[in-house]
């Protein structure tokens, strides 16, 4: 039994031809906009990839990209199919392509929905390129002078003004590391010796932040160093003071920043998957009219439109046995009275030749 049979007219035939050349035209705008999504989103993932590890963080505008334009060329086709299948003479040319070609759309719009959800299922794989890529900026934050390294500084300082954030989990990651070149201490300085010999590793530690971290908002002067020393400024706590530096993580506020716009992107894909999958529908009426119709030999006549002939347990058993059987063509069976057809076996009685036995005279 089809499922979700409809009749057609063949007004309502040529209607719903016209109705998807206009939709398969919509589509190729709508290709155009995934397309434009995932360049937006690889652009602004480039924009930051000196704080972020290398991996797989790539693969969702990637994969946007590639299916925006792979909807640009498919409903290009599904609007010149469409448009010629108002008219059942130039339907016979199509008769052909349309099935595979709605398979295809199928399975094309199954790789917008995988990725739309790509694009929820990213931030952990995300998180973890940005926790990597910021520990190491900052670890070489100091290294001015080494070729390769010396542009990090300026790229931390404009991230964390940018983000209002500092440090990677928070601001206590900068008294973790030296980030102070070696080129601007004093060496003759005793203070400077004694930290620098307090420390296993002889690295320069100090309970104070970059300047970037500052909070412009805030109505007391900066404090950058010795935010862990009360003593240090006049009526000062930081246990209970609100400090006049930024409390968020850089690591926070770029997960927060990225996430926001993959949402929106997975909104507009999803939204953008359904058109297709509405349009796939249409197409698949389209054909399958059109299809009897030139069976029933009476192009004026009504015609039955299903999205598929049998139910889908039926549908999925004949799917299933096909892939079951392929290749079983060309193998021969080895059970035993079973013969291959394909095998010339040789008849016993073909190099036979016909011999007239005299008959023996009885005795009398």
């Amino acid at each position: 039994m089809a499922v979700l049979k409809v009749k057609f007219t063949k007004t309502k035939r040529d209607k719903l031809a016209q109705i998807l050349w206009i939709l398969n035209w919509v589509s190729v705008v709508s290709g155009i906009i995934l397309f434009s999504l995932g360049l937006f989103l690889k652009i602004e993932i480039k924009k930051r990839n000196e704080v972020m590890a290398k991996g797989d963080i790539n693969s969702v505008p990637n994969m946007l990209i590639s299916v925006g334009v792979i909807a640009c060329i498919i409903n290009f086709l599904g609007g010149k199919i469409c448009y010629d299948c108002s008219d059942a003479n130039k339907f016979s040319r199509w008769k052909l392509v349309m099935l595979p070609y709605i398979v295809c759309t199928f399975c094309f719009t199954f790789c917008i929905l995988v990725g739309a959800l790509m694009c929820y299922s990213m931030r952990n794989e995300l998180e973890e390129s940005l926790y990597l890529g910021l520990r190491d900026a900052i670890k070489f934050y100091k290294d001015t002078d080494i070729p390769g390294r010396c542009f990090l500084k300026k790229t931390v300082d404009l991230l964390q003004i940018g983000f209002r954030c500092c440090g990677n989990n928070g601001f206590r990651d900068w008294f973790e590391i030296q980030w102070v070149s070696p080129r601007y201490l004093n060496m003759a300085s005793k203070e400077v010796l004694d930290r620098l010999k307090s420390n296993v590793d002889g690295k320069f530690l100090v309970d104070g932040v970059p300047f970037s971290c500052c909070n412009p908002s805030s109505p007391r002067p900066c404090i950058q160093y010795q935010l862990t020393n009360n003593s240090a400024h006049y009526n000062y706590d930081f246990l209970t003071e609100e400090l006049n530096i930024w409390m968020k993580g850089c690591r926070e506020a770029l997960l927060d920043y990225y996430t926001g716009i993959m949402r929106s992107i997975g909104i507009a894909a999803l939204l953008i998957w359904l058109f297709e999958l509405s349009v796939l529908i249409g197409v698949r009426y389209l054909q399958t009219a059109m299809k009897n119709v030139l069976l029933l030999g009476d192009l004026e006549g009504e015609s039955d439109g299903w999205l598929l002939e049998n139910s889908f347990v039926e549908t999925a058993k004949y799917n299933i046995n096909i892939i079951k059987n392929l290749g079983k063509a060309n193998q021969i069976s080895t059970v035993s009275g079973m013969n291959d057809p394909n095998i010339n076996v040789q008849n016993t009685d073909c190099d036979k030749t016909n011999i007239t036995t005299k008959s023996i005279p009885a005795a009398r």
